[in-house]
């Protein structure tokens, strides 16, 4: 028996491991993933499944496409036709100018731009006049936090039969409003609970742009809630109904906020420079100006003392650019578009590796930082021009508009920089 013992207790442990094990597994499968990612391939009770799985069954004559890329190099939307829509279903809308004037242009050919979000840069408030407003911080999202108890009414103004249809579901609160609405350019779809308008619509030359501030109201939780998909349904259905081309975009759900909406964090210098005294001054400052200005008294008085005849010399002529401007010409004349564009962009990666001495074998986000910063050239021209070489390596042809605006984003940096 006793010999038997150590084996019985090793059972024992081994029965009690497997019970643990067993049980921990089923309390997983059990927990509520309360992660809000409005992913279209999400089916958990935050993913936006059902909202893109749907998309066909409204616009059955439409083709449906995923598209990642940031505004004006989508794979799937043209930027001169017309009768095509882009929805972005994302938790904060961080465009930056660029984007929202690709945006803007595609929406002014005829298209629809229907953009569900908590949260809009202020890029994009400024661009399209709205001042948005929302209930929980942008912290909270993809978190898996739940910052209360919360239930989410919304109401859809119907034009057609002057009623309000209200749709609500016991999950998130997760939505925003518009503070301010200018009726005269502004008509409002519908509103939350307090009557705050929430879904507008703008007019954008030939198209339209529609604002939708409460993004959970397109995830699978709230559409399979009672009669919630009526919601989905008439508010996509302002959307053009000839519409050809539809684009489920998902790049804001990937790209971080820009630096041009977001406070950037303050250094020891500026804490240094906003150190203040018992009476409420800043001496630092003032002391760093005083220095400033003996040094500037000093730097004259030194000039004035040693200064001579400079001779003017002439700036040395670019022979390169000459040259990259000749065989440019005979490209272009051949009609060889994208072949152009390839040594365009070699061109361009030289130069760049040359003067800045950046490494180009990872067009990254920290490449791109890196060459703004050093050519002193602005972000968007920078960001539209890796992006414009990383676009050409898999289009399989380049139209002549396409290397005209190539053509010129480079002309502006080498101008620039």
């Amino acid at each position: 028996m006793k010999g038997k013992l150590p084996y019985i207790i090793l059972g024992l442990v081994a029965v009690g491991i497997l019970m643990l094990v067993a049980t921990g597994n089923y309390q997983r499968r059990k927990h509520f993933d309360g992660r809000i990612t409005l992913r279209k391939s999400d089916k958990i009770p935050y993913g936006a499944y059902v909202a893109h799985k749907n998309l066909k069954n409204i616009f059955p004559e439409a083709t449906v496409y995923t598209d990642r890329h940031e505004p004006g190099y989508w794979d799937s939307l043209s930027n001169y036709d017309s009768k095509q829509a882009i929805i972005i279903l994302t938790g904060r809308f961080a465009a930056d100018e660029f984007e929202m004037k690709q945006l803007l242009k595609f929406a002014e050919k005829g298209n629809d731009v229907f953009i569900i979000a908590m949260e809009l840069s202020a890029t994009a408030e400024r661009m399209l006049g709205c001042d948005v407003r929302n209930y929980y911080l942008s912290s909270f999202f993809d978190s898996g936090e739940n910052p209360g108890t919360d239930t989410l009414t919304l109401q859809l103004n119907d034009v057609i039969t002057n009623r309000i249809a209200r749709y609500k579901y016991p999950g998130r609160s997760f939505n925003g409003y518009f503070n301010e609405v200018d009726t005269v350019t502004t008509h409002v779809l519908g509103t939350d609970a307090t009557g705050r308008a929430n879904f507008i619509h703008l007019q954008a030359g030939e198209g339209n742009f529609y604002l939708n501030m409460a993004p959970v109201a397109f995830s699978n939780y709230f559409l399979l809630h009672g009669q919630n998909m009526g919601y989905y349904e008439k508010s996509l259905s302002y959307i053009r109904p000839d519409v050809q081309k539809i684009v489920w975009d998902e790049y804001y759900l990937n790209k971080k906020s820009s630096n041009q909406d977001n406070e950037k964090k303050k250094g020891w210098f500026t804490v240094l420079m906003n150190l203040k005294n018992e009476e409420g001054k800043k001496p630092f400052r003032a002391a760093f100006w005083l220095a400033i200005l003996l040094l500037l008294l000093y730097v004259l008085m030194e000039m004035r003392r040693k200064q001579r005849y400079i001779p003017v010399v002439a700036r040395p002529r670019n022979d390169s650019m000459d040259f990259v401007k000749t065989i440019g010409r005979l490209y272009y004349d051949k009609g060889d578009h994208r072949n152009l564009c390839q040594k365009m962009s070699s061109y361009f990666l030289e130069y760049v590796r040359n003067k800045y001495k950046l490494l180009t074998s990872r067009l990254d986000e920290e490449f791109i930082m890196n060459l703004r910063y050093k050519s002193g050239v602005e972000e968007p021209v920078v960001r539209s021009i890796i992006s414009f070489i990383k676009y050409i390596e898999d289009a399989p042809a380049i139209s002549q508009p396409e290397v005209n605006e190539f053509h010129q984003l480079l002309e502006t940096f080498y101008k620039t920089a």
